[in-house]
């Protein structure tokens, strides 16, 4: 037990830190990891198995469906392009609806997603307008980590901690999205008043946006329509769920194989562009974290957190936001949040409290500290990559400069938050 103990950590340790080196595919990393744990016979691969959460990995597959099928009909651009027009083109107003439809869309579908959809039109309303993109981009990478923060579906931290504790949609919404509002506005008027010098353009740029025809991004009328209605559906299913008896994995499956089953897309090509690395990346991580659940790492971790604490509830609500925050802007989320869960899980059957504020800190700590740096979520680094791939260039120490501090602020309003609100 003691060689497995040590075997497990080893492993663990080793794979942890190749995936946050970024030399290697993260993915490949995880699973070598993953099935290293199980061919050293630390935990079965029956017990393995054991440890996915198939609901997580049915929901992203799920909303996955949906929002490929959904982008083909041209949706997102055609909303983005609308927005831009009744801004009239001015620069400002422009970055406040791409923010607002940036945060809308991030609790409602991914944060990858999000900016995948959102951020080629910026670049094309920037260039029209001649104005340097980055001014725009960095506000919609935060706004897309602070939006998906609000519900159950936004951030793949939230999904996690939702199916491992069967917190549901609504009580994501009510818990979490009265302080992601006021994040959300504290970071538009800092904004406002603190980069104020890069939202002006000519009236001449401003008159070329007017002149922009949002109807020629609509590729299938009929098909936006019914992606429409089943995203409605699937929202309503979400807010429904908990009281219906259906898991949320349950809702987005079904929901996506009626889309696929009325849109006449291709099922083939569909399946393709799900992000199938990102699920494998996930049920690696499972594995990874089970099997240090299997040889009692967790339940020593939670012991010395209690320990330390000494069952304080605040004090360790406080604690995890922190040192979630911290860790999320340097780390990978994911894996941070899939090492914690069980942690929390522990700490709640020792000490014999209700950890559901502990939950609440661990999402706003994990989904808000992606926005410290560069690399602190995948919506961060796919931004960084398709600016490059426009000729220009976000920095980490650029990047750093602006979201640290942004970031800290939140997870300040968010102290102040857990504290009056929530104990």
């Amino acid at each position: 037990m003691q060689f497995h103990l040590i075997l497990a950590i080893g492993v663990f340790f080793i794979t942890y830190l190749l995936i946050m080196s970024e030399k290697l595919n993260r993915t490949a990393v995880a699973m070598v990891g993953a099935f290293l744990m199980v061919m050293l016979n630390i935990e079965g691969q029956e017990r393995a198995l054991h440890y996915i959460d198939f609901n997580t990995i049915g929901l992203l597959i799920g909303m996955m469906i949906i929002v490929n099928v959904m982008k083909k009909s041209g949706i997102f651009q055609y909303v983005a392009i609308k927005a831009a027009k009744i801004a009239k083109g001015d620069p400002w107003k422009i970055i406040l609806y791409f923010c607002v439809i940036t945060a809308l869309a991030s609790a409602l579908l991914d944060n990858v997603t999000t900016v995948l959809l959102i951020v080629p039109v910026t670049l094309v309303i920037t260039d029209t307008l001649e104005l340097n993109p980055i001014p725009f981009l960095v506000p919609e990478i935060l706004i897309a980590n602070i939006g998906g923060t609000a519900t159950l579906i936004g951030d793949p931290p939230n999904i996690m901690i939702g199916s491992a504790t069967g917190l549901g949609f609504m009580d994501f919404l009510i818990a979490l999205g009265p302080v992601v509002v006021i994040i959300f506005i504290v970071t538009m008027v800092i904004f406002k008043y603190g980069y104020r010098m890069h939202y002006v353009a000519t009236d001449a740029n401003k008159r070329k946006i007017l002149k922009l025809d949002e109807k020629k991004a609509i590729k299938d009328p009929i098909l936006m329509k019914k992606s429409i209605l089943i995203l409605l559906c699937t929202v309503l299913g979400f807010v429904l769920h908990q009281y219906l008896g259906y898991e949320s994995a349950t809702i987005a499956l079904f929901f996506a194989s009626i889309l696929l089953l009325i849109s006449k897309c291709d099922v083939e090509d569909i399946f393709i562009e799900i992000e199938w690395a990102t699920i494998f990346f996930f049920i690696s991580l499972f594995i990874l974290v089970g099997a240090l659940e299997e040889v009692g790492v967790m339940e020593y971790l939670a012991s010395k957190l209690l320990e330390v604490t000494e069952g304080n509830m605040m004090f360790t609500m406080i604690v995890i936001l922190w040192v979630s925050a911290i860790a999320s802007s340097v780390l990978d989320n994911i894996p941070f949040v899939a090492t914690m869960i069980p942690l929390i899980k522990n700490f709640g059957a020792m000490s014999g409290l209700d950890v559901t504020p502990l939950w609440w800190a661990l999402a706003l700590g994990a989904c808000l500290g992606g926005n410290g740096t560069l690399v602190g979520a995948s919506a961060n680094v796919i931004v960084s990559g398709l600016i490059a791939r426009h000729g220009q260039k976000l920095s980490f120490g650029y990047y750093l400069k602006i979201g640290f501090p942004l970031m800290l602020v939140s997870i300040v309003i968010s102290t102040v938050y857990l504290v009056v609100f929530i104990i």
